[in-house]
């Protein structure tokens, strides 16, 4: 569970001040990017959009990682439920800005509702609740909002904890306060984890439902590619080295750039791809590049012959796995770091290697690295030295990224459980039932 980042999640129901400072705090938000105006209303529960008619699955997902490894699950849910909708929640505009490019190229935008979640104040989940009556829920990941909880338990609403991770760091949080996390966790119908670990924190607290490990991400389609873009920039970058480093944060980015002009000179022609986790990061790391010739993907430059080229733009890092083949993922170099998800380059066969802090990936980590899909580094000379040895031996790169897409077929048939699992708890109580006894 990731550590909330706007305020405690049991004092917003707590304090009959939290509603006034959080409005100003989105209202902040808004001016700062990190919320959209006009959709303000949600976070507070508030939406005038009929709810549609038959049964609604709620599925609840933070943000980008969450979001992605849930659509193979809406896939299988409308093949089982053609009368069925789902009202899928999120806490970013970049979720909301990649869900609506993805959606429609699943075919069922008309059946999806995107919504931001409500903030966890005990009116506005109240109002949320309320208007939607949603026959099930599912949170993905890492969500635990107490009164979000606490409010589809009083509703009898199931509820299914779908990929659950709770980290050493949250575990050790949600013990300070054993009787919130047991009485939260009491009315949670299934915990599915994502690891044994998470497993045994998850009962340790309190849940009374703890499924079998199982990793949904493994399932995740993978990242979509515009075909004519990759083959323009396929013919363009024929026969240069090229590499990519991926989810960059600060302060990753000087080391990108080291490992850079320690392999430039073994590797005439080099390209390094740098994409910042945050794209309008851009502008500032190429100001900062003095010394490597940078262009601009967002600029709609071209990649330089030699150099480095700064991929800040949305929705195209499958298009900058499937260029590389080689693929450093960040967020992993310095502390305290967490990781991104390595399973997206090896499910489009690239040799895969990270930093040493990936405590939020651990499993998919530990995963690949057992099927020798997958490397550890722990600096920028060791990173230069790896991306070395895969650029010299490509039958060696082509052995890990054989290794990688046969470890992440293996999640294949999990949506489809999971979907049946959810369509199963909405026919278990008849709706009307439901709230006419509320």
């Amino acid at each position: 569970m990731r550590r909330i980042k706007f305020f405690p999640a049991c004092w917003a129901g707590t304090t009959r001040l939290a509603a006034p400072f959080l409005r100003l705090l989105l209202r902040r938000r808004a001016r700062r990017g990190k919320e959209i105006l006009s959709r303000l209303p949600e976070r507070r529960g508030i939406d005038p959009t009929p709810r549609p008619p038959g049964r609604l699955i709620w599925l609840h997902a933070a943000s980008v990682g969450e979001t992605m490894s849930i659509l193979p699950v809406l896939t299988e849910l409308f093949a089982r439920a053609p009368d069925a909708h789902v009202l899928l929640t999120t806490g970013t505009v970049t979720s909301a800005t990649l869900l609506a490019r993805r959606l429609p190229t699943l075919g069922c935008h008309n059946r999806v509702l995107h919504r931001f979640v409500p903030l966890d104040v005990p009116r506005w989940v109240t109002f949320f609740l309320e208007h939607w009556r949603p026959d099930v829920a599912g949170f993905v990941e890492s969500e635990l909002w107490p009164n979000l909880l606490a409010g589809c338990r009083r509703r009898g609403i199931p509820l299914v904890l779908i990929n659950a991770r709770l980290s050493p760091r949250s575990f050790s949080w949600w013990r300070r306060v054993p009787s919130l996390a047991r009485h939260m966790l009491e009315g949670v119908t299934e915990v599915q984890p994502q690891t044994n670990a998470d497993a045994a924190r998850f009962r340790a607290l309190g849940a009374p439902r703890v499924g079998p490990p199982q990793n949904l991400k493994l399932a995740a389609p993978p990242l979509p590619v515009d075909a004519a873009e990759l083959a323009r920039l396929r013919e363009t970058l024929s026969g240069r080295p090229v590499w990519v480093a991926a989810s960059i944060h600060p302060p990753e980015d000087s080391l990108i750039r080291a490992t850079h002009r320690l392999l430039a000179a073994r590797h005439p022609g080099l390209l390094t791809i740098m994409v910042p986790r945050h794209p309008e990061r851009g502008a500032a790391i190429a100001a900062a590049t003095t010394d490597i010739p940078v262009t601009s993907r967002a600029a709609e430059e071209m990649p330089p012959q030699t150099g480095i080229w700064i991929a800040d733009t949305l929705g195209e890092l499958g298009l900058f796995y499937r260029l590389a083949g080689i693929a450093f993922v960040g967020r992993s170099l310095r502390p305290p770091g967490g990781g991104q998800n390595p399973l997206e380059p090896a499910k489009l066969g690239c040799a895969v290697v990270v930093g040493p802090h990936t405590g939020n990936f651990a499993a998919a980590v530990a995963m690949l690295e057992a099927e020798g899909a997958l490397a550890r580094v722990t600096d920028a000379a060791e990173l230069a030295t790896w991306v070395d040895a895969m650029l010299r031996d490509p039958e060696r790169r082509a052995a890990m990224a054989r290794a990688g897409k046969m470890a992440c077929d293996r999640g294949a048939n999990l949506p489809g459980q999971i979907a049946a699992r959810l369509l199963s708890l909405a026919s278990a109580q008849p709706e009307k039932a439901r709230w006419e006894t509320y």
